[in-house]
């Protein structure tokens, strides 16, 4: 307890000033405290969900490329690319006889895929991917011709054509080749124009729903409370961990309005799910925060087998001795083991702590797999083991 005493005016003055410093002291040290998490801790709904209804849709085509520097299909070896060339020369009025045998080298038979946005409406430009199915050194320098784009149902949504984009580079000159990236792929930006639009209804009666990327009820409860506290009433209700319902405003212009608010209201989330995820062909490894380590203890070492195969060769000493040349072969098998060690992990209570730990053991990527593995069939590694 503090205590003061004022017995005159100046006296009291400074007691005054001094309780205000403390109490401004005070407003800064909280607020300081109370920002940070909330920053941390609050996202908005729109990276968390979208509404039901809005969505894109896969296009794809067939057709063919031109204009390429003798790296097209081998016309033999991928009959339908002729069969293709013949039919679109048909349609344009050039007759070819049959059974002629076209040595065309710059032409090649590609897949071309897209994807129609939401709300898309005739007339709009929209990017495509164009990919070889043939036997083509390379797509670079090359048209696509106009190819129709087509949806689930096989009717066309879009027309594709224009000049690739390709990201790769390479050359080949007597018999030595060097090649950087892909060159049987690329791109045409806006190479597609949209024919025919596909109607998007998210909203029936009033009713607007919203669907999480992820099944989490702690996220849906926070979601439905931040929704209720900011538009009042029983505006959002849970439908499940996933799917969230919101009474939306009948009239389209106020609709929209409350649909844009909705997207951008802030969130608080609840702590993520403890995560490891392991790429086994790769031998990367990420952990979320919340990933937890207790302590135990860790043992392990590397065995290597290594094989040597030679040849030894016996020959006669002068060449009148009569002999033969006799090749023997000899294999050299050497198995070397590491030493064994073992390790003391302590508890880990947050992502920090867990990484100076594993760093601690040395491992290899690849040893770490395994321990990560074990330590959780040990149970002393609190997290989802996930393995793609």
């Amino acid at each position: 307890m503090i205590v003061f005493s004022a017995s005159s005016g100046p006296g009291l003055n400074g007691v005054r000033r001094l309780v205000c410093r403390m109490a401004g002291w005070l407003l800064v040290l909280g607020v300081a405290m109370l920002l940070p998490l909330q920053v941390a801790q609050a996202e908005r709904i729109k990276d968390l969900a979208t509404f039901t209804g809005v969505r894109e849709n896969p296009l794809v085509g067939y057709g063919l490329v031109v204009g390429l520097d003798g790296s097209g299909d081998q016309v033999r070896q991928t009959p339908f690319t002729q069969q293709s060339l013949t039919n679109m020369l048909s349609q344009l009025g050039v007759t070819v006889p049959q059974g002629t045998n076209m040595q065309v080298k710059n032409v090649a038979a590609v897949m071309v895929t897209a994807r129609l946005p939401a709300f898309a409406q005739p007339g709009q430009s929209v990017d495509v991917v164009v990919s070889s199915m043939g036997n083509a050194k390379s797509l670079r320098g090359g048209t696509l011709l106009m190819t129709p784009l087509k949806g689930a149902n096989g009717q066309v949504y879009a027309l594709a054509q224009g000049n690739l984009l390709v990201g790769g580079a390479g050359a080949s000159q007597g018999g030595a080749s060097v090649q950087v990236n892909q060159l049987n792929g690329g791109i045409v930006p806006d190479g597609a124009i949209v024919e025919r639009g596909v109607p998007t209804t998210y909203a029936q009666n009033g009713a607007v729903r919203l669907e999480l990327h992820s099944s989490d009820f702690g996220v849906a409860e926070n979601v439905v409370a931040a929704l209720n506290r900011r538009f009042g009433g029983q505006t959002a209700t849970a439908l499940n961990a996933r799917t969230i319902e919101l009474r939306a405003p009948m009239d389209p212009k106020s609709q929209l309005s409350f649909l844009s608010q909705v997207e951008n209201l802030q969130v608080s989330l609840p702590p993520a799910r403890a995560r490891v995820v392991i790429n086994a062909r790769t031998g990367s490894v990420v952990m979320n925060r919340t990933v937890t380590i207790d302590e135990s203890a860790v043992a392990y070492g590397n065995l290597s087998v290594t094989i040597s195969p030679q040849q030894q060769v016996s020959q006669p000493t002068t060449p009148f001795g009569g002999g033969q040349t006799v090749v023997t072969n000899n294999t050299q098998i050497e198995m070397r083991s590491g030493n064994g060690t073992i390790k003391r992990m302590k508890t880990s209570a947050n992502l920090a702590d867990v990484v100076r730990a594993l760093n601690a053991l040395g491992a290899t990527p690849q040893d770490l797999l395994s321990i990560l593995q074990n330590l959780k069939s040990a149970g002393a590694l609190h997290a989802d083991l996930d393995v793609i």
